[in-house]
């Protein structure tokens, strides 16, 4: 499902325009970067929790060299789903 098939099911079955559908996608995911840039869990019930996670700096190849490089320390969005979603799924 693609950005736009998600705002033309959330239209149908919210019996709004494809517009009004788009504003509400548009602000909920702005919400959650905003949450998740300012270090907050952003936690779903029935959906799951998005987060962040710290990944440290290594040592690493160069895959056309073999020389050893330093990848940085960065921080990375993480999804965590919840026990009914799996369950869901598993059906």
């Amino acid at each position: 499902m693609t950005k736009i098939d998600l705002i033309s099911a959330l239209a149908q079955k919210g019996g709004c325009t494809r517009k009004e559908a788009d504003d509400a996608l548009e602000l909920v995911t702005s919400v959650i970067v905003e949450a998740l840039t300012a270090g907050e869990k952003v936690h779903l019930t029935g959906l799951g929790t998005f987060e962040i996670h710290e990944r440290k700096a290594k040592v690493t190849k160069n895959p056309r060299t073999g020389k050893p490089m330093t990848t940085p320390e960065k921080k990375a969005p993480a999804f965590r789903a919840s026990k009914s979603l799996k369950e869901a799924v598993n059906k």
